[in-house]
């Protein structure tokens, strides 16, 4: 973003109803299946941690996958900018409030694994974080970062319409190449990269779509699909049966597409694992 908004600015872009209520952020059967897609990325992020490890979720929210990694029997911890983000959130978490992660002030080596699911793009200061996520990692620990693909098909075919886009939230986008030459200016070593979300990547088509097809309406459906923002019935039948429609039509196709994308490395987001170097004496 340029001119770079300043915290103050940042503060007011994240509405109460952004985190959802209670854990929960969309309406009805869409908050289940969102909950069916994350247990595979839980599978994913705890693939190889043994039991015990000291995990941080960076920018946590209300503390859905710390809920999840504790009830594992992982030790958990969570950053936020403010108390009001994680309200709800697991008593079983440390969760500590600071505009930075720096600000918050963890003990040098001492995390197994560090977590920074789509909030990436939300800060000011990447590369610092990586810098102060290099202290606090254990050797050996690996950090795993989720962000828009700057480089997608996704972000190319829509320009400004770009669902993942969301100026003003997003500060900062990545292609792979840049997150890639990043991470490595940091001191990690990349391990893995991973094209396919099914929560984040075809639900990006079909929003993108309609963005285009009315840009007066910008993420409207997602809007829609939100816990706290308008109810249903506020919303004129017309413009419920077409989101509806372009819902239940776009998202296998969208799928389709996205899975392709994927092999070639192109999909509308991706997220990559990363190493702490062992220290050798």
């Amino acid at each position: 973003m340029d001119p770079m908004p300043s915290p103050e600015e940042i503060a007011t872009f994240y509405p109460p109803q952004y985190y959802g209520s209670n854990g929960e952020k969309f309406r009805g059967l869409i908050e289940g299946a969102v909950r069916l897609v994350g247990a595979r990325r839980l599978r994913f992020i705890t693939s190889r941690l043994p039991r015990g490890a000291a995990v941080l979720d960076v920018g946590c929210g209300r503390g859905v996958l710390l809920r999840d990694l504790a009830n594992r029997g992982y030790r958990v911890f969570g950053t936020e900018r403010a108390p009001e983000a994680a309200r709800g959130a697991d008593p079983r978490a440390e969760i500590r409030f600071g505009d930075t992660l720096a600000d918050v002030k963890f003990d040098a080596n001492l995390f197994d694994q560090i977590i920074i699911w789509h909030v990436f793009e939300h800060l000011s200061n990447p590369r610092e974080t990586l810098a102060e996520v290099y202290r606090i990692l254990k050797p050996g620990g690996n950090v795993i970062i989720a962000v828009p693909n700057y480089s997608s098909w996704q972000a190319r075919w829509s320009g400004a319409a770009w669902f993942h886009l969301d100026a003003p939230r997003h500060l900062f986008h990545f292609s792979t190449q840049a997150m890639s030459r990043l991470l490595t200016d940091s001191g990690f070593q990349v391990r893995s990269w991973h094209h396919f979300s099914l929560r984040q990547n075809p639900y990006g088509w079909v929003q993108s779509v309609l963005n285009k097809l009315n840009p007066r309406v910008r993420n409207g459906l997602y809007s829609w699909l939100l816990r706290g923002s308008a109810s249903p019935e506020g919303i004129p039948l017309g413009t419920r049966a077409w989101y509806s429609l372009a819902f239940g039509l776009g998202m296998p196709p969208a799928t389709l597409l996205e899975m392709l994308a994927a092999v070639c490395r192109r999909g509308a987001t991706f997220h990559v694992v990363a190493t702490k170097p062992q220290q050798h004496s």
